[in-house]
């Protein structure tokens, strides 16, 4: 199957070469002032409260806007709220909202649209997948528990202008987080309507004009936007192109102005004759596969399980992929704030010690290679990801013996189908910070977390990531994050493969550019050059 899939990279490799000589043959006309950009996959949902994914949440950030902003730089700038002031505590919040700002109907967006929006992220009846964002603010954590009431949650309009948020405890990364969609506000009749551009309502640089299912999405400029005069690009076009070398390909025929990821065999060719529109820069994810816990044969099993992790090669797994890719030891990437990872132990075994003792673990599971371990291993469409799959695959193969059942499926079905757990044994997935601290990437594995695909549930890392949101030491609170992931990373309820950097083409032409450790570009920050 390997092989096979080599001679159609060579072969498809060859054609786009072919394809480029061609490349530049149709001129953009500058006047228009249309940017073009390629998503690998299909927006699952446009609603602030409900978008998980990567896909879902680049294009929201080109239609709403928060309290704050991303600067290119990553530093945190005033967006609907214009000022902010914070108590000696630093657990009171009060924000002055832009009177300019505006939803793009016209109506003034106020302090309650976000007291609204807010609320309805932590209601459980709601069940929004990013309801974890808000436990720092003062009653979220037993409301999403279903213990408090929606309304009590500590946030309050004081005016159509004032906001105030109270905390449970000091976070110097919270505003930070505000600039995440999860807080974004939402007009007041999101949650009855369909996406539909003929009565889209939002209150970011652009507004939704058309969506063709698995093809693209057209967005024009928000003429009430309270920024519009600051916004140099007219439109957006976010095109759906699951494939990265038919990304690549309509790059180079200059149908698209930036991708969203760069095939790896295609980066000789470029770096010779176009490296200046490489941009290639470390990002806050992670890659890794998680672990049925719910039943047989991965949840009673935990030498089986740290056996499929330890015959894992990542360093060989991350030179195939060949984009600069870092192996993954642990589950938190480096450069978090106020945090770092103590990866596994057995992180700088040579490779024989390491095999060895995946070989022993797997025998005393009660496997051998005369016992065969069939898995079901569950992963989205993407060659890269394909890639990953088929390398994982060989080397438990290889070394274990284990035949391993590949199921692929369009992103949006998968993003439905991994909550199955009868379908799958192995999951791929994959989790990039919503805000730069450690708990966005531990949090996901709490009992009961809607995020908590692997169904991994131990009361001590409940407890240790409960007692972290409690203090207001951040050298105390650096060890209790330490010791949870510790506890996750010794029970193998995941299988960490390696930290992602994020991979761009970028026409010369898109001016301002830059790379953040989220990898959000929002298009407001971009402009077309006349070429």
């Amino acid at each position: 199957m390997t092989l096979v899939l080599s001679r159609w990279m060579v072969v498809l490799t060859a054609f786009l070469v072919l394809q480029s000589c061609g490349e530049g043959s149709s001129p953009v006309d500058p006047s228009a002032a249309m940017l073009r950009r390629a998503i690998g996959g299909e927006p699952a949902s446009l609603d602030p409260a409900a978008a998980v994914d990567n896909f879902s949440v680049q294009v929201i950030q080109d239609l709403y806007e928060g309290l704050v902003q991303e600067g290119p730089d990553g530093e945190i700038l005033p967006a609907v709220a214009s000022s902010w002031v914070v108590d000696e505590a630093g657990t009171k919040y009060t924000f002055q909202l832009r009177p300019t700002a505006r939803w793009s109907n016209g109506d003034q967006v106020r302090a309650k649209d976000f007291v609204a929006a807010w609320r309805r992220v932590v209601d459980p009846k709601v069940g929004s997948p990013v309801s974890s964002d808000l436990r720092l603010i003062a009653g979220a954590t037993a409301i999403i528990a279903g213990k408090s009431s929606p309304n009590s949650l500590g946030v309050a309009a004081m005016s159509d202008t004032e906001l105030v948020v109270r905390l449970d405890r000091p976070a110097p990364y919270f505003p930070q987080l505000l600039a995440h969609p999860s807080t974004f506000p939402v007009f007041s009749n999101i949650a009855a309507r369909s996406h539909d551009a003929k009565t889209w309502v939002s209150n970011g640089a652009y507004v939704l004009s058309g969506w063709r299912t698995g093809t693209r999405l057209d967005l024009v400029k928000n003429a009430h936007y309270w920024n519009s005069a600051n916004v140099r690009i007219s439109g957006v076009q976010y095109l759906v192109v699951t494939d990265q070398y038919a990304q690549y390909a309509q790059y180079r025929a200059g149908q698209v102005d930036i991708t969203d990821t760069i095939p790896a065999n295609a980066l000789p060719t470029l770096r010779a004759e176009h490296p200046n529109e490489i941009v290639i820069a470390p990002y806050s994810a992670v890659a890794y596969y998680g672990l049925n816990m719910t039943g047989p044969p991965l949840a009673e099993n935990l030498k089986l399980r740290q056996a499929l992790a330890m015959a894992i090669d990542r360093r060989r797994l991350v030179e195939s992929l060949a984009v600069g890719q870092v192996a993954a030891f642990a589950l938190v990437p480096p450069g978090i704030w106020n945090y770092n990872s103590i990866p596994l132990e057995w992180r700088d075994l040579p490779d024989s010690e390491r095999i060895a003792e995946a070989k022993r673990l797997f025998k005393e599971a009660g496997y051998s290679t005369s016992e065969t371990l069939r898995l079901r291993l569950l992963l989205n469409s993407n060659p890269s990801i394909r890639q990953t799959a088929i390398l994982i695959s060989a080397m438990w193969k290889e070394e274990l013996g284990v035949d391993t059942i590949l199921t692929e499926e369009e992103f949006k079905v998968f993003l439905q189908s991994r909550s199955d757990k009868k379908r799958w044994d192995v999951l791929r997935l994959a989790w990039n910070a919503d805000f730069n601290d450690a708990s966005n990437f531990l949090d996901i594995f709490r009992s009961g977390s809607v995020n908590n695909d692997t169904g991994y549930s131990n009361p001590t890392f409940d407890a240790t990531l409960e007692m972290a949101t409690t203090t207001s030491d951040s050298t105390v609170r650096k060890e209790m994050l330490q010791n949870a992931e510790k506890l996750l990373l010794a029970d193998y309820a995941v299988i960490p493969l390696y930290f992602f950097v994020s991979k761009h083409l970028v026409k010369p032409y898109v001016i301002g550019f830059k790379p953040n450790s989220f990898d959000r570009i929002r298009s407001q920050t971009l402009k077309i050059a006349p070429h």
